[in-house]
């Protein structure tokens, strides 16, 4: 059943800017990424830099020209004062096919090696996070969202490499113009520069404050969308609670409220870029006019040629331009600063040492848990294993019996070494298992779950997955032993059969089968099943009870009990109470103690007396 739960905490969104300002320092930090990449690209990277060098150069030259054509074409030309010649005019045009040409040389330079290398660069750096996540201890995707860890493969990798295919080449391409443009428009005529400077940054200056409200606004309607979409999120999620309770009216009121508040925001946002854009056309282009009008007025008094007032202002708007658009390019840094945090945090908290291997860490006699202690690292004061002692010999089942929440599935996780204790040891053939190589321990092991987790693909895949290199024959005799070829046969597609995803095609005990057939490939050293039957019905179980006890006939078992008539033949139970071993011993000397394992299974005989009288 699936439960709707108040959204707290919108989930982490691409468009998160930070709040630390951007430092020299912090600049070069983030760039040093470029570290994870070969030097060759490196190089290429500096490369692509100078091509983009030479592109800002080119755009500063064609105002040159344009004004030189103007001043040829007119006549008033250094070399031609008598009157504009066919020649200066060609050597001109020719001068503007060379820069054309130069400019789209150099842009494809450019973005081919900046592609090229940011390319290599996301490719090593989503290998190097998927790595570092699929290493990390339990405790890490127990106190991470799932939706984060996939945002940074989506929106953090996203935000990296359109920085370093664009965004920085946008910036570095806009310092270069206001600096080089800024430089020239003073050689040109350094009187109406001084006038520019007094109008054209106070309009700048106040586009950016005018532009940072807008944004601010836009992320608040981005926030809107998100709260908009966790709506819808969590309607499909828990449909079935929704068709179960007749709500579909509420929810549709629900999101109708909040598309509406999304409504007027969104209204509110347009009426500021509206009027933003107002304010430019007036102001900015007021300014340029005003400086046009001055400079005609420079014309006529020959202080200046036309081709040269054509010069400056061309110049002015691309520096105007460039200072307006740092902004954007500003908060693209800063989002790529916030994503660069994000990953190289994932990347470098430290995660388990799990060395590649095939090997698997035999043992000969027995398991001892000694005084083990454990609690949660999230909740640190609730114990939930204390002062736990026992010993599995090899070739024995124990089963491990009590209420929810009595420890039983802390102990499969301290041997699974997903978690440490924190007081006692867990000793294997007298050697403490934390000095046994991960790897190796692990692949000993073998869990059927209560909540079988099927991969997408066929069941042939899934089967496999307890051992990538087993044969096909091995796989075939795993799938006998575990029941699963009697439906699988069933299937048109026999073992090609595709699961869906999480095994939605496959029934409970379907799905438990194959889990089985999983374990079974595996050939553990030490078979785990944690409560394989408890979700099935009475058919289900019969079958998936009968390939577990096939499997665990001739194998070390630890069983996590729901149905204890399952495990009288256990060669020893364990009765677990708020993380304490109360009880313990066969079925037959449990059951004579009268105590709490006798009164669970007096209740479970009763209960499945009651269902089979109804």
């Amino acid at each position: 059943m699936y439960v709707l739960l108040p959204c707290k905490k919108m989930a982490r969104n691409s468009y998160d800017i930070p709040k630390t300002a951007i430092t020299a320092a912090g600049l070069r930090k983030k760039i040093g990424l470029l570290q994870l990449v070969s030097k060759k690209d490196r190089f290429l990277f500096f490369l692509g830099t100078l091509f983009l060098g030479f592109t800002a150069v080119t755009l500063i030259l064609f105002p040159k020209l344009l004004g030189q054509l103007v001043d040829t074409s007119m006549g008033i030309n250094a070399q031609a004062k008598t009157g504009a010649t066919v020649e200066t005019v060609r050597k001109v045009a020719i001068g503007f096919v060379y820069l054309f040409a130069a400019q789209a040389l150099f842009s494809f330079l450019r973005i081919m090696l900046y592609v090229k290398v940011t390319e290599n660069l996301i490719f090593e750096l989503r290998n190097k996070l998927y790595k570092a996540i699929i290493k990390k201890p339990m405790e890490f995707f127990h106190t991470r969202h799932t939706g984060d860890l996939l945002s940074s493969f989506s929106a953090d990798i996203g935000q990296i490499q359109d920085a370093y295919t664009t965004n920085i080449a946008m910036f570095l391409r806009q310092l270069l113009t206001i600096v080089g443009g800024g430089i020239y428009i003073f050689i040109v005529s350094p009187k109406l520069a001084l006038y520019m400077l007094a109008t054209v940054p106070v309009v700048v200056i106040i586009s950016l404050f005018f532009g940072k409200y807008i944004r601010k606004v836009s992320r608040a309607v981005q926030d809107i969308t998100g709260q908009n979409n966790v709506v819808v999120e969590e309607t499909l999620t828990g449909i079935q609670s929704v068709k179960a309770y007749s709500n579909e009216q509420f929810e549709i009121n629900r999101y109708q409220e909040s598309a509406n508040h999304l409504r007027k925001e969104s209204v509110y946002r347009g009426f500021l870029r509206g009027a933003f854009s107002s304010f430019i056309i007036i102001c900015l282009f007021g300014s340029i006019v005003f400086l046009i009008f001055l400079g005609l007025g420079f014309v006529q008094r020959g202080e200046m040629k036309l081709g040269e007032l054509i010069q400056f202002m061309l110049l002015t708007g691309f520096v105007g331009g460039g200072i307006g658009g740092m902004a954007e390019v500003f908060i693209q840094i800063q989002k790529t600063i916030g994503a660069v945090d994000r990953v190289m945090e994932i990347i470098n908290e430290p995660g388990e040492n799990l060395e590649e291997t095939s090997q698997i860490y035999e043992w000969n006699q027995q398991i001892e848990f000694k005084q083990v202690q454990f609690a949660y690292p999230s909740r640190p004061e609730n114990k939930v294993l204390d002062q736990i002692d026992f010993t599995l010999k090899k070739g024995n089942t124990i089963a491990l019996v009590g209420n929810s929440g009595s420890g039983k599935s802390s102990i499969v996780n301290l041997l699974y070494r997903f978690y440490n204790a924190q007081h006692g040891n867990i000793l294997v053939d007298g050697t403490n298992v934390q000095t046994i190589p991960l790897a190796q321990w692990r692949r000993g092991l073998a869990l059927v779950p209560q909540d079988v987790m099927l991969f997408g693909g066929s069941i042939y895949d899934n089967i496999a997955y307890g051992n990538t290199q087993a044969s096909y024959e091995q796989v075939m005799e795993a799938a006998k032993q575990a029941n699963v070829h009697e439906f699988v046969s069933n299937f048109a597609q026999g073992y090609d059969t595709q699961v869906g995803e999480r095994g939605v095609k496959l029934s409970g005990g379907q799905k438990q089968r194959v889990a089985i057939a999983r374990a079974i490939l595996a050939n553990p050293q030490l078979l785990i099943l944690d409560e394989a039957t408890s979700a099935l019905d009475s058919k289900n179980e019969q079958l998936v009870q009968q390939a577990i006890d096939l499997v665990i006939k001739n194998q070390t078992a630890i069983v996590i009990a729901h149905r204890l008539s399952t495990i009288k033949n256990a060669d020893l139970i364990l009765v677990l109470d708020k993380g304490i071993i109360v009880e313990s011993g066969s079925h037959a000397q449990l059951y004579a103690l009268n105590g709490q394992y006798t009164q669970l299974v007096d209740l479970q005989n009763l209960k499945e007396k009651s269902g089979e009288m109804v």
